[in-house]
């Protein structure tokens, strides 16, 4: 998930600064987040608002859902 953040950040034209600046974070754990595999929800859901793109959709489109329950 790390990975395709990062790729649309690129694709946005913004910068890893800009990006840590409107997560009140640091640029460093901006790059650990690129390199996640998981992320927290909530971080997860404040950088999808942040980009306008549902990354929670890169998840639940994979999904098979038991609808026989």
């Amino acid at each position: 998930i790390g990975h395709i953040i990062q790729e649309e950040l690129r694709a946005q034209g913004r910068t890893v600064t800009w990006f840590a600046q409107q997560l009140n974070t640091s640029r460093m754990a901006c790059y650990r987040i690129f390199q996640s595999y998981s992320i927290d929800t909530q971080v997860l859901f404040r950088i999808s608002g942040l980009l306008g793109r549902d990354f929670f959709a890169e998840y639940s489109g994979k999904l098979e859902l038991n609808r026989n329950l």
